[in-house]
């Protein structure tokens, strides 16, 4: 996940949400590896808007 951009992993979530959708049976096991790295995405998305806070925060605030 280190060279994927935010677009990236928010194209591969709603892959896995679809993925998920159509399922008919899914093994536990199947599931959980899905939802896990659903979960590792949207960590990932959200430092990656808690990065763009804190950029737009910075500037702001210099430029007072």
């Amino acid at each position: 996940m280190k060279n994927m951009t935010y677009d990236e992993a928010i194209k591969r979530i709603e892959k896995i949400v679809v993925e998920l959708e159509q399922a008919k049976a899914l093994s536990m096991e199947e599931y959980k590896t899905k939802a896990a790295e659903a979960k590792q995405l949207l960590d990932f998305c959200e430092q990656q808007i808690s990065k763009m806070d804190y950029s737009s925060d910075k500037l702001t605030s210099t430029s007072l």
